[in-house]
């Protein structure tokens, strides 16, 4: 028997109504042009229910049972990287056999769904111990604390990096046409080196690396870009300058240089960039520049540089201002690495 159509909402409600007013089942149905066992199923349901939508339905029974469920989700929870063949196997030597879409469909109403892991700098003991060390020692620090603070950081701008991970909506078998494709070439087409600088106020200088930076580079960097940048932005004297623990960064010459200037450095955990507020300057740096898809490094460079002078003044100014939310983060996740 073919399937019957659902009557809409207004349908049901003027049967109510015309019950309402003392019609019979068989002269609503004429009137509206439905079958009386129809109206009296509606009318039967809105004595009982009071209402004429539709109520939860039980529908089939799990294939799985509740054990088989605990079984899964302990599984999971002690091996995330545990795959559904893996379990499969496990339910069947358990007595159960069941199909790689019962479980997918089970840890979905689980709350569990299959994700890319994320690749995140390797954390050892010592560097989980550092991370924790550094959010509580600056757990009580103020907005107005961190608004001194010069964020630094290199950076590696691929040719086609951001475009290699890009999702687009397409019909079937049409994968190869010209619109849906993301062009390749050997090696990623190149990339560029760029070290910039920014602080609550707006960005510094933003310069590309063309050689392999070494300690005597590092510090002509600083000096013909860090301190100017310091300069046009007026920063309060007293600022902080931040840099990570790349040896080029902290070599006893580039020591002795900071020394020299009287810069106040920032002390910095080991192997924490997600602490590091650049990073988001990057991320959206690389997102912009991808989106304008230069086809060269020459083009590359020039987008990098003018999409890095748009960044405004008040993203720059709620990085800072939210960065106490980051400790906390690195708090509440025990020093490892965070999502900020």
């Amino acid at each position: 028997m073919a399937k019957t159509k659902e009557l809409s909402k207004d349908t049901r409600k003027r049967i109510v109504d015309l019950h309402q007013t003392g019609k019979s089942e068989s002269t609503m149905g004429k009137q509206l042009g439905v079958k009386k066992s129809t109206v009296g199923a509606i009318i039967r349901k809105w004595k009982t229910y009071k209402t004429t939508d539709n109520l939860p339905r039980s529908g089939a029974p799990r294939k799985i049972s509740s054990c088989g469920v605990k079984m899964i989700m302990r599984t999971v929870s002690k091996n995330p990287r545990t795959t559904r063949w893996d379990l499969v196997n496990d339910l069947q030597r358990a007595g159960t056999t069941e199909i790689k879409v019962t479980i997918s469909n089970t840890l979905q109403r689980q709350g569990i769904k299959s994700c890319s892991a994320r690749r995140v700098p390797l954390l050892k003991p010592v560097h989980v111990q550092a991370h924790l060390k550094f959010a509580r020692e600056h757990m009580d620090d103020t907005a107005e604390d961190w608004e001194n603070v010069m964020w630094s950081d290199e950076t590696k701008v691929e040719l086609f990096g951001i475009n290699s991970t890009r999702r687009i909506w397409r019909k079937k078998n049409t994968e190869l046409h010209p619109k849906n494709i993301i062009p390749t070439v050997k090696h990623g087409g190149g990339n560029i080196m760029l070290w910039g600088c920014f602080y609550a106020k707006g960005t510094g200088r933003l310069i590309r690396v063309k050689d392999r930076m070494n300690g005597a580079m590092y510090r002509e960097i600083l000096s013909q870009n860090l301190l100017p940048s310091v300069r046009a932005l007026k920063m309060k004297r007293g600022w902080v300058f931040q840099q990570d623990n790349d040896p080029k960064h902290t070599a006893r010459a580039t020591k002795e240089w900071l020394r020299k200037k009287h810069l106040n450095v920032l002390e910095w955990p080991s192997q924490s960039p997600d602490l590091n507020l650049i990073e988001n300057m990057w991320r959206e740096l690389k997102v912009c520049a991808a989106r304008r898809q230069p086809q060269n490094i020459t083009a590359l460079e020039k987008i990098c540089m003018e999409e890095c002078a748009k960044i405004p003044a008040t993203e720059c100014a709620n990085l800072v201002k939210t960065y106490s939310n980051c400790l906390t983060f690195v708090i509440a996740n025990k020093g490892y690495v965070t999502k900020y």
